[in-house]
């Protein structure tokens, strides 16, 4: 008989099973029936078919590499050697050595005497014996370090213990082992047989590994029976445990068939168990070898050395392994070999390298090394490097990516400097104790402590940087909360994160199946997202703070509005369904996935309460950043509890392709620290899942981590695994809690994955096919965390799935109600012309008392303070102008500005230089030359009259977070009066999205009024093209419903009104004003008091002033006029003046100060006053392309029935704004005004 077909000791077992089959064939389990039905009486020497590996499991190891090993306990070791730490006390040591059970005591009386035949099992072992005479056997034995196994064994139990459950055991290291090393000799595996008295050499098609199994009896007694696991050659080291698992927990069921007991080609025995230093076991007719494995011990003259003597000497424990082979196949040199074999892979890179790389196992193994002396630098300021290694880049080992994916074309950073052998340490160093300086609050420990220490806080699911942080007390916190570990949560806690989690991925599922092809930018592969927000949320809430603010982008948006804001889910369905009603705000303006929302999180674990605002957003990604920011600093200020009262937390999510890809990210991260920008701190949350849209990080980044760019403000840095919740809920506390302590910036990096395309409709296996084979395989992190919870013992499938059914029947309910509902009939969106009533009768001038007051702050300086010798004079000239007239443009300005903040006005102004002015011709804020001391007049004064502000802030260089945060801020506090100035008007190109996202549609989009002032500087005075031309053209183009103000003043007091009228009035629409260069100090435009005080609104059409009063009474002799020029900014100024050389008293010039919306009613009575005209002439500085005129030559005559014939007068259409030439920009002007005058 073979021995692919021998049952060899296991014959016993079979035989009794088929006198069972014999006597009643249903008393034995289906497959024994179909086993004897198939092969009949095993002892008759019928020889059945060979077994096949038709049901061998040939799972690729990739995905054994993530499943869940549920090792039984490992046999107990007998430990002689070192003692225990307690044993050092001698009280202990007495209480052990009395607990102890004396071998003296052990003997009992003698069974009584005689001879008894033997039955059963007894009889079919010695029958087995008998027939193992005729083996002629020898064995080889040999002595293999244990110290690396035992090292490295511990390291994956505990990652094991931490993560998934389960261990392993030191016979799973051993015998897999063993397989590789028939692998390498695999004579070993062969086998003697005897064919019509013929011997034969018989090589197994595959390597059948014996495991023997202690199994009871019914007479309660327990018999050896060795199972085989099967095809051992193919299995990976996660699947030959679970295989030899799966063999023993059917034993002891007693599901074991007749396949399972046949077949065996080597069999692996373990009398070390009981503490046997080897044992010479027989070999089993039909095989070739059996391996025995010793006990694990020091050798016997080390048994009775210290603990501390054993690590000083570099001593290690042994285990002894024996072959036992059939001398007639196998020689005692290839035993030899085999062995030596065994003992080379236990201490191999590559063995142990494969067992921690599909055991999940994130980090490198310890290597074999032979001790070192402790020469050169010394062994304690090793550590000591390796303890500072650890903490600025053990971030570099931890396990953060679920998928386990390196992109291809992604560089691996270097990190050796984390392995001990960088650092002239070895194994042998880890019972060895070195002095630390205080790390883990301990002067002194033993490398073994050190390194699980550092393990434990930095690689395992969070990878944290904080040592790029220059200041000590920060990184002193940091060090201390990562390096304390992260507390296990309580059940509760648990419960209450999977409750999250089962929220995440029901709400998608449930999308998914009902709204088959709807976009919805799903969160699936970052689920928990949720918890992480919810925990920072919740940590917010019992800190006491007020508000948490939050800005992302779309993807996942729905999913944070159901789970995190509390947006209804009917509301959500019917958005689905399309049931929308348009006249609401927001109602039809935009897609779902752009609605902001507003909540309430109640603490779960606490009886704080928080409210939460998410911010609407456009596509343009990371554009909200700044508008966020903006909304957040406003709402702090409402509540002015100090420099410190920031209880209004920022919230803002990313995604990783555009954090490391666009440029208002860094823009916004340096506004954090800037007086007139800081919140209190933002976090910052970077969902990364790993691509972009179909780009890959190769592609989209040269820094390692999407958050780098984060370092360079000096921020922590945690990058965490996003299929282990509970690190992801411990990260986002613990931001919270830096955020509050220092008032910074925390960036969260989570690591996950995108399960679907960038929209449900999108297929990512095009592009990126390795990447999604993984991820179309992989379970979701709530099924990954319900099998750890149960794999730890934390909780039980049936809690878990009650959890997910109840969020699921409550959606179900709700759609049946929406869907129940009457669909709405699509309509047309109403628009947002009367969405806002206009202002009417408002009254914006002032008294001249009011004006001598502001004047006069700007002389009666505090004392002490001494004006820059420049300013002053500046100041005089203006006290004195509020009494006499004169009032220049910069003055006009801050006059507008300071009665509002004096009647109890915050005003805000912020841009490029804003508080001088870029030229020069604010000096709001005043600077003591001698002591650096500011003084801002304005605000002074504002405050000690009540409740007003005048902030005046300069910016950094920048537009588009410089104008997304004034937008933002303007939305988060409506009363105040926000500005934003750039430096010069065509800068603000670099916040176009700004401008066409938010300042012109936020209304018709989402219902969101904002009353922000943009100051954008204009003028052709031959400065080139970068600085002549705000483009007003663009302004215009975006105007539409009175979306947003769009004015030129042509005098200060004008302007004045403007601001006022804007401020005081309760239309919220943004206000763009074209501000002079060139006419900031013209004397011509400035404004005399009576413009300040007896005006009484602002003049969206002026008259030519020489005929028509501002009553609009005729006073000039209006019927010689034959021409009306239509003018707008300076250029009024230049016409009249060559008007006046010239004689022309034909000509009458209009101006018109207010763009958008046209005023076309008052421009109709302005022409009505010349009932002789012929003509209108529209002039204007820019080309004829650009400016007003590509707006207003085609709504005028529209506007205005039997409107006169209208002409232009500019320069000619170019692509440029203006040329870079004084002298060609002087010709070109002189044309210009010769072109007005001429007949």
């Amino acid at each position: 008989m073979s021995s692919a077909n021998s049952f060899g000791q296991n014959q016993w077992l079979v035989d009794e099973m088929f006198q069972q089959f014999q006597k009643d064939p249903q008393s034995v389990d289906q497959e024994w029936r179909d086993f004897f039905a198939a092969n009949g009486n095993p002892t008759s020497g019928d020889t059945p078919e060979p077994a096949t590996a038709q049901g061998q499991d040939t799972k690729d190891t990739s995905d054994a590499a993530t499943k869940a090993a549920h090792p039984a306990p490992a046999k107990k070791v007998r430990q002689p050697g070192p003692a225990s730490a307690a044993a050092n006390s001698k009280a202990a040591a007495a209480a052990a050595k009395k607990a102890a059970a004396s071998p003296m005591n052990a003997g009992g009386d003698l069974p009584e005497s005689g001879a008894t035949e033997m039955k059963g099992i007894a009889k079919a072992i010695a029958k087995n014996m008998d027939l193992s005479l005729e083996v002629p056997t020898a064995t080889s034995v040999r002595d293999m370090p244990a110290r690396l196994m035992f090292e490295n064994r511990a390291i994956i139990n505990d990652h094991l213990r931490r993560t998934r459950g389960g261990k392993i055991s030191f016979t799973h290291i051993i015998g897999y082992a063993m397989v590789k090393a028939v692998m390498a000799h695999p004579d070993m595996n062969n086998a003697y047989e005897l064919r019509d008295g013929k011997p034969f050499l018989v090589v197994p098609e595959h390597i059948n590994l014996g495991l023997a199994i202690d199994l009871p009896q019914k007479d309660g007694s327990r018999a050896l029976v060795v199972a085989a696991i099967r095809e051992c050659e193919s299995l990976s080291f996660s699947e030959f445990v679970e295989a030899y698992e799966d063999i023993v927990n059917r034993g002891r069921a007693g599901k074991l068939t007749g396949k399972d007991f046949s077949g065996v080609t080597i069999s692996l025995t373990n009398p070390g168990g009981i503490g046997t230093r080897h044992s010479v076991p027989r070999l089993t007719k039909g095989q070739g070898a059996i391996i025995g494995v010793g006990s694990m011990d020091y050798p016997a003259e080390f048994q009775g050395a210290s603990e501390d003597r054993l690590a000083e000497l570099g001593v290690g424990k042994l285990v002894t392994i024996t072959s036992t082979y059939d001398h007639r196949i196998i020689q005692g040199a290839e035993s030899g070999e085999f062995l030596r074999t065994m003992s080379r892979l236990l201490v191999d890179d590559h063995f142990w390298d494969h067992i921690f790389d599909v055991m999940g196992v994130p980090y490198s193994p310890m290597r074999w090394a032979q001790d070192l002396p402790n020469t050169g630098v010394d062994k304690n300021t090793r550590v000591m490097q390796l303890i500072e290694a650890y903490r600025s880049r053990g971030h570099l080992l931890a396990d953060i990516n679920p998928l386990h994916w390196v992109q291809p074309g992604m560089p691996i950073p270097d990190h050796r400097d984390l392995n001990i052998e960088s650092h002239g340490l070895t194994l042998w160093d880890l019972d060895r104790t070195f002095n630390v300086g205080g790390f883990d609050g301990r002067e002194t420990m033993t490398l073994r402590e050190v390194l699980a220490k550092l393990r434990t806080a930095y690689t395992l699911k969070v990878g944290s940087e904080y040592t790029h942080i220059l200041d000590r007390d920060e990184r002193t916190w940091l060090q201390d909360q990562i390096e304390a570990g992260q507390p296990k949560p309580t059940p509760a806690e648990q419960k209450y994160i999977l409750q999250k989690l089962n929220a995440a991925e029901a709400f998608e599922n449930f999308l998914q199946t009902k709204y088959v092809g709807q976009k919805r930018f799903s969160l699936e592969g970052a689920e928990s997202l949720i918890p992480l927000m919810d925990a920072a949320i919740d940590t917010a809430a019992g800190q006491g703070l007020d508000e948490v603010v939050i800005g992302m982008p779309h993807r996942g948006r729905l999913n944070v509005l159901a789970n995190i804001v509390g947006k209804p889910l009917h509301t959500l369905f019917n958005e689905f369904e399309g049931n929308i009603d348009p006249a609401q705000p927001g109602g039809s303006g935009d897609v779902k996935y752009h609605l902001g929302a507003e909540g309430t999180h109640l603490q779960m674990f606490g009886d704080g309460e928080i409210k939460i605002t998410l911010t609407a957003n456009p596509s343009h990604l990371e554009a909200v950043n700044p508008v966020m920011e903006g909304i957040v600093r406003a709402k702090q200020d409402i509540l002015d509890l100090g420099p410190d009262g920031y209880t209004v937390v920022p919230l803002l999510l990313h995604g990783d392709a555009a954090f490391a890809g666009l440029g208002i990210v860094p823009e916004t991260i340096n506004l954090a620290q800037l007086r007139g920008y800081a919140v209190g701190g933002t976090i910052h949350i970077v969902v990364n899942n790993q691509i972009g849209f179909t780009t890959t990080p190769d592609s989209s980044r040269s820094s390692h981590y999407a958050t780098d760019v984060a370092k360079a403000f000096g921020c922590p840095i945690f990058h965490v695994n996003g299929d282990d919740p509970e690190a992801v809920v411990w990260v986002g506390r613990l931001a919270t809690e830096y955020r509050r302590r220092f008032g910074k910036d925390v960036f969260i990096d989570l690591v996950c994955y995108r399960r679907r395309g960038h929209n449900e409709a999108d297929d990512p296996s095009m592009t990126q096919p390795q990447m999604y084979d993984i991820i179309d395989n992989r379970e979701t992190t709530r099924t990954k965390y319900i099998e750890d919870l149960v794999g730890r013992g934390d909780l039980s499938n049936e809690d878990a799935e009650a959890v997910a059914r109840d969020f699921h029947d409550q959606m179900e309910s709700v759609f049946n109600e929406v869907k129940l509902a009457e669909k709405q009939k699509a309509k047309a969106q109403e628009g947002i012309t009367s969405a806002q009533e206009l202002p009417h009768g408002l009254d914006t001038s002032v008294t001249r008392e009011q004006l001598v007051e502001i004047g006069q702050s700007y002389v009666n300086l505090p004392e002490g303070f001494t004006a820059h010798p420049r300013v002053a004079p500046v100041a005089k000239k203006r006290a004195e102008s509020v009494r006499e007239g004169g009032i220049d443009w910069g003055w006009g300005e801050l006059l507008a500005f300071g009665t509002l903040a004096s009647s109890g006005k915050l005003v805000r102004l912020a841009g490029e230089d804003s508080r001088r002015g870029t030229f020069t011709q604010r000096h709001a804020v005043m600077i003591d030359p001698n002591t650096g001391a500011e003084f801002n007049p304005i605000d002074e004064l504002a405050r000690s009259k009540g409740e007003g502000k005048f902030l005046v802030y300069n910016s950094a260089l920048t537009e588009y977070a410089g104008m997304g945060f004034e937008y933002g801020y303007s939305v988060g506090n409506p009363d105040a009066v926000v500005a934003w100035e750039a430096q010069f008007g065509d800068f603000a190109n670099g916040a176009q999205t700004i401008i066409d996202e938010y300042v012109c549609s936020g209304e018709a989009k989402w219902g969101q009024t904002s009353g922000v002032i943009l100051l954008l500087p204009h003028g052709y005075e031959g400065m080139g093209p970068d600085h002549s031309s705000a483009r007003i053209e663009r302004y215009l183009q975006l105007c539409a419903e009175g979306s947003m103000t769009v004015a030129q003043p042509s005098t200060p007091a004008n302007h004045f009104h403007l601001l006022r009228r804007h401020a005081l009035g309760d239309l919220k629409r943004p206000l763009v004003v074209f501000t002079p260069k060139s006419m900031l100090r013209l004397k011509d435009a400035a404004s005399p008091v009576e413009d300040f005080t007896e005006v009484k609104k602002f003049q969206s059409v002026i008259n030519d002033p020489r005929l028509v009063d501002r009553e609009g009474n005729v006073i000039g002799d209006a019927d010689k006029v034959k021409t009306i020029m239509l003018v707008s900014g300076k250029l009024y100024y230049e016409l009249e003046k060559r008007r006046k050389k010239l004689g022309r008293e034909d000509v009458a010039i209009v101006r018109i100060e207010m763009l958008h919306p046209i005023p076309h009613n008052r421009l109709k009575e302005a022409f009505d006053c010349y009932p002789n005209a012929t003509e209108i002439r529209f002039c204007q500085d820019e080309p004829a392309n650009q400016g007003p005129w590509p707006f207003l030559g085609l709504h005028l005559p529209e506007l205005i029935p039997g409107m006169l014939p209208m002409k232009r007068i500019s320069r000619r259409a170019q692509s440029s704004t203006a040329t870079g030439v004084a002298k060609v920009h002087a010709f070109e002007q002189e044309q210009l005004l010769q072109a007005a005058f001429e007949d």
